[in-house]
């Protein structure tokens, strides 16, 4: 027998698809594609995807994956059938670091979430026999468990059929989503009962609270704070307390490592306020969950891409923070934060919108604007979000196969 003489290990390929959703990219992967050892939670998984993606990447460009080096789009997805016959497909999300050997399985991507549904049915994990009735309505409504979350979020997908009566995504169109260049197909998501009945929406049990910021380097020692738990947990704060006026751009804050280190320290802070973290030190093992975001009235601005947002369009401006950036139009699971809150009348970002009882709001971010609509109950004491719903849109942007060294998980 001839021994090989390959000096190092071989590269390996698996089948993956490259989609957008919403404002963000990633790599989405079948569960039965991985190999073997990576269909299981744990190192070899982890370490197979860092290495799709690109990370760890000291030089925070992901040159050698296929992650872009930012938040948005260093991100993965793993997709399987529905372990229930009231849903269709589990959803499992992975927020990719950038520049450590970090994935953090703790939340979900609202913005991929966009793309799902679209990604389930044509990896043929969607019922075939659901998916030719959608011919009727034009519209597939995909059932997501979200696994990271526990949580249900239904995909209203539009579909149509060709000369052969075969049902196909819709995936081009004509709706418009700030933050992403050319028009797409729009994709109506609806999150479920964001918040268990049995947990706390607001896990301090205050619309607002005294927020402990000392040693962050701000003028006071206390600034107010409004704590939410729905769709990631997020820490809101008033702009005007943090020196801003709501109408950053990435370039306001992405190039300041002072800054971005006083926000994280904040951050940091919030969620040991929040009950997710014992210590300030454990956010550094956290990055994706809490958000920290702050929040104006309603102002005119110019967006990054030079369209001017007015102030009697929106109802408020929202900035937020994404593993340790600002982001470049507003994550899908920190809409929902907003939606909820919002729509909670007594909030900080409630009273940002003009403290008057809503149903939908449209705020301002980075790119441009964004509609989302909640609704929120107080019921025996505790606040309730039963509904939260705003539209996106996705596409794929490649289907192959993904090639890895063999050795590298």
């Amino acid at each position: 027998m001839t021994e090989s003489n390959q000096p190092f290990a071989p590269q390996i390929s698996i089948p993956a698809t490259y989609m957008r959703g919403g404002t963000s990219k990633g790599m989405f992967f079948k569960l039965s594609d991985l190999p073997e050892r990576c269909q299981q939670a744990g190192s070899d998984r982890d370490n197979f995807l860092l290495r799709v993606v690109g990370s760890p990447d000291p030089y925070g460009k992901q040159i050698d994956g296929l992650g872009n080096g930012t938040s948005s789009t260093s991100k993965t997805v793993i997709l399987s059938p529905a372990d229930s016959d009231d849903h269709d497909v589990n959803y499992l999300f992975g927020q990719v670091n950038i520049a450590k050997p970090m994935i953090d399985w703790a939340g979900n991507c609202g913005n991929l979430t966009a793309a799902v549904g679209a990604c389930a049915i044509n990896m043929g994990l969607v019922d075939t026999a659901k998916v030719a009735k959608s011919a009727e309505s034009g519209i597939l409504e995909v059932r997501i468990w979200q696994e990271n979350i526990g949580k249900t979020i239904i995909a209203h997908v539009p579909v149509y059929t060709d000369a052969q009566g075969k049902v196909h995504v819709q995936e081009t169109g004509d709706f418009e989503l700030d933050g992403v260049t050319f028009p797409a197909a729009e994709v109506k998501i609806e999150f479920i009962d964001p918040v268990d009945s049995s947990s706390d929406m607001f896990p301090t049990d205050n619309l607002v609270d005294d927020f402990d910021v000392s040693g962050c380097g701000l003028e006071t020692d206390s600034v107010k704070a409004t704590f939410i738990s729905a769709g990631i947990p997020t820490i809101f704060m008033r702009a005007e307390d943090l020196g801003f006026t709501g109408t950053e751009l990435q370039g306001d804050i992405n190039s300041d490592s002072d800054l971005l280190t006083k926000l994280e320290t904040i951050r940091a802070k919030g969620g040991v306020a929040m009950g997710l973290f014992q210590d300030i030190s454990e956010a550094q093992t956290s990055q994706h969950i809490p958000k920290l975001a702050w929040v104006a009235p309603a102002q005119s601005y110019s967006a990054s891409s030079g369209k001017a947002v007015e102030a009697k369009d929106i109802d408020l401006v929202v900035r937020a923070m994404s593993m340790g950036q600002l982001h470049h139009a507003m994550m899908g699971t920190a809409a929902v934060a907003i939606a909820a809150s919002a729509t909670t009348q007594g909030t900080l970002v409630n009273e940002a919108a003009g403290g008057q009882a809503l149903n939908e709001v449209r705020f301002g971010h980075p790119s441009g604007t964004l509609l989302v609509g909640g609704k929120t109950e107080l019921i025996d004491g505790r606040w309730q979000a039963k509904k939260v719903s705003m539209s996106r849109s996705a596409r794929r942007i490649m289907v192959g196969e993904v090639f890895v060294p063999a050795d590298s998980f």
